[in-house]
């Protein structure tokens, strides 16, 4: 593949199991992979996850270290690998956060208003997520369906908290 002709979706694409297979090794989930020209560099960034703790330095290290040469082989030119956890502000990119992040608070922007809700602007927590019907909610003790169609954005909204006793973190 040519640095000419360059199809990035293609080279995402056949990068991404790659990525998935790394991140499964260290008991972590990609939650995005975007590859940006930016002043004359490229850069891929991939934003990890992880439902058993915390995302660490060392996540980022362990990611860096084992996708380095097996993505040097595939991607045909010199880019820069930024790996990191994506931040509790980050909205969510695709609706598989919403089945990753299940059991989870989040803030949704509606597009219009809803019904039951006389705000566009929620705080919620996910119940569930189906393609066809969007996601379950609850908002004031009650279950809520919002297709995705209605929703502008969403982000985690789930305080985390220093556990004193035994000095690490807890969800």
């Amino acid at each position: 593949m040519s640095k000419e002709f360059l199809n990035k979706r293609e080279l995402v694409n056949s990068i991404t199991p790659v990525i998935e297979n790394t991140a499964m090794r260290y008991g972590l989930i990609p939650l995005e992979i975007s590859l940006e020209k930016e002043n004359g560099h490229w850069f891929l960034r991939i934003f990890i996850y992880s439902n058993n703790h915390n995302v660490s330095h060392l996540d980022c290290e362990n990611m860096s270290r084992g996708l380095g040469d097996m993505l040097d082989e595939i991607i045909p030119f010199k880019y820069f690998l930024e790996v990191s956890s994506p931040g509790l502000d980050r909205k969510f990119k695709s609706e598989k956060e919403y089945i990753i992040f299940k059991g989870h608070n989040i803030i949704l922007k509606l597009k219009n208003q809803i019904e039951q809700i006389s705000s566009k602007t929620i705080e919620a927590k996910i119940l569930d997520y189906k393609e066809n019907l969007g996601v379950l909610v609850e908002f004031e003790n009650e279950k809520i369906i919002i297709p995705i169609a209605n929703i502008h954005s969403a982000k985690l909204n789930d305080k985390i908290e220093i556990n004193k006793n035994k000095g690490d973190y807890d969800d």
